[in-house]
């Protein structure tokens, strides 16, 4: 037997490694030593040497905007680099560097940005410390720190915006400016300014990016969201329909030839009805219309023929609403009733001016042993509806009924 082990000793396990994928054996003695991985922030040595976003799967296919700002970050780095190889210092105190050393250097530093999105800490680092030596690495140094300020988080472009200055402190104390021996605070403060617009800047377009991920995840959810309360309407209303009249054939098999061949006829209705909704939902969202419009009139008659109690209370003709949320709001009502209730009459009223407001109010009796609708997923999705369309809902149980209102504008189609 293995000896026990401090039962809360954790490892910590930075998200990727290979330990933190391995699956956990469900058989394991709980007595034995259990690791555990703990999501964590990676610190700021490890952002150095980790690979930035561009080293996942797919790195490589640069898009053509990729490529021009490449050049681009080269071109510029050696117009900054090259005026400071050809600007030969008088009085360096540690002596001049050789040219044949500063300018291989100058062009390297600035090949080396087109590793910036891999590496882009490390890279940063390297070319800030070398340009305290080197100045010709200051321009691949400057675009280096607005590359790490985009692609690490504030705390990490921070910590080598720091170096930045730092490097800069020393680089003017090795290399003075010869025609103003008392300019030093002035370019040291110049400097440290640069380096902080340099840091700003990236932070504000690495937000601005995150921003954007973030509403393109929003929009991705809302159109899910969208599509499962789609399929809930459509498709929850047929259902019901064809589990009532199965559930006649199940309880009277020795109903009469006509009576049977009604219910299955209205099976089989149901059943290309369902089908016909999934299509019109396909439609809907490959097209972005609403589709066509929806009649109440049907709806009621398709719920009577199943066999409902609704009494229809109403100063305007069914027909003349063709709105496709009230449509799914009485249809989730009728829904619910049959559901939770298929035994009680429903009270459906219809009111209101075209132009102004439409009113539709659902009421029935609650069944005893039933509290109304069961999970309401449903009444969430006609809330989701109903809100922005700019009107309101209420709905609850009260006095043994159920009621489902809502108040929505009355646009007249022309």
């Amino acid at each position: 037997m293995s000896p026990p082990c401090r039962p809360d000793r954790r490892r910590r396990i930075r998200p990727g490694h290979p330990s933190a994928r391995r699956p956990v054996d469900a058989g394991l003695n709980p007595k034995s030593c259990t690791v555990t991985a703990v999501e964590s922030k990676p610190g700021i040595l490890a952002a150095l040497i980790e690979p930035g976003s561009s080293a996942a799967p797919g790195y490589g296919r640069r898009t053509p905007r990729d490529r021009v700002v490449d050049v681009a970050c080269v071109v510029l780095a050696l117009l900054i680099g090259l005026p400071v190889v050809g600007d030969r210092q008088p009085e360096p105190r540690f002596g001049q560097l050789p040219l044949w050393l500063s300018l291989p250097l100058c062009v390297a530093g600035a090949l080396a940005l087109l590793l910036r999105r891999r590496w882009p800490a490390g890279l940063a680092l390297v070319m800030i410390v070398g340009s305290t030596a080197v100045p010709s690495l200051g321009g691949a140094g400057g675009l280096a720190l607005f590359s790490v300020s985009v692609h690490r988080r504030p705390a990490v472009s921070l910590s080598i915006g720091a170096v930045a200055m730092a490097s800069c402190m020393i680089q003017f104390w090795i290399y003075p400016i010869a025609d103003a021996p008392n300019a030093y605070p002035i370019a040291v403060a110049l400097t440290a300014l640069a380096c902080l617009a340099l840091v700003a800047w990236g932070i504000v377009v690495r937000t601005r990016r995150q921003l954007m991920v973030s509403l393109s995840e929003r929009a991705v959810r809302a159109e899910r969201e969208r599509i499962a309360r789609d399929m809930h309407d459509a498709l929850g209303h047929r259902l019901s329909l064809l589990s009532v009249h199965a559930g006649a054939l199940e309880f009277r098999p020795d109903m009469p030839p006509e009576e049977l061949a009604r219910a299955a006829g209205v099976i089989r209705v149901s059943a290309r009805e369902s089908v016909e909704d999934l299509r019109e939902i396909v439609g809907v969202l490959r097209s972005g219309d609403d589709g066509p419009r929806r009649g109440i009139a049907k709806l009621i008659a398709e719920s009577r023929a199943a066999g409902m109690v609704i009494e229809l209370v109403t100063s305007v003709e069914p027909a003349a609403v063709t709105d496709l949320t009230a449509y799914r709001i009485v249809q989730e009502g009728l829904t619910n009733a049959r559901k939770h209730a298929p035994r009680q009459p429903v009270r459906l009223t219809l009111s209101g001016t075209p132009g102004a407001e439409l009113a539709i109010e659902l009421v029935n009796r609650v069944e005893s042993g039933s509290g109304g609708p069961g999970s309401r997923v449903g009444l969430v999705g006609l809330a989701e509806r109903v809100s922005p369309a700019g009107g309101r809902i209420e709905y609850g149980t009260a006095d043994g009924e159920f009621r489902l209102a809502a108040w929505l504008p009355w646009r007249v189609l022309r």
